[in-house]
């Protein structure tokens, strides 16, 4: 496996409830883009199904597509991704879809952490290998 690092920056985040529950929970859906740098250079997209607790804290899923290179190789992949927000951070895990990787990303397997401050820019470090 090959170690990556790097960050990336919300470009745009438009989240739309659909479901609202007993005592301030909520159900949402937000759609998501995002520039990347370090070892991932390129453009991301995620749409995420979010459970939000009445305090403010949520879970969510989604599925994240990458535009772009890894560590210059160029193409595409899809992720499934998993996490939660704990009203300061939000952190989540990412796996690379078998079969989905594109170009010189074809063959890739891999997965990673992300974490991202309420705000801010999100780092992560993602473990690769391409078979």
């Amino acid at each position: 496996m090959t170690s990556a690092t790097g960050s990336f920056t919300v470009n745009s985040w438009d989240e739309v409830g659909y479901e609202e529950l007993e005592g301030g929970a909520k159900l949402t859906e937000a759609n998501v883009t995002q520039t990347f740098e370090g070892a991932l250079v390129g453009q991301g997209r995620v749409r995420w199904l979010m459970s939000y607790r009445p305090d403010g804290t949520a879970q969510y899923v989604g599925l994240q597509r990458f535009e772009g290179t890894l560590d210059g190789r160029r193409g595409s992949f899809v992720a499934e991704t998993s996490g939660g927000f704990d009203n300061e951070r939000a952190r989540w895990t990412l796996t690379v879809i078998p079969g989905t990787g594109t170009d010189e990303l074809a063959g890739l397997e891999g997965s990673g952490t992300f974490e991202a401050p309420h705000g801010g820019s999100a780092s992560f470090d993602f473990d690769y290998q391409l078979g």
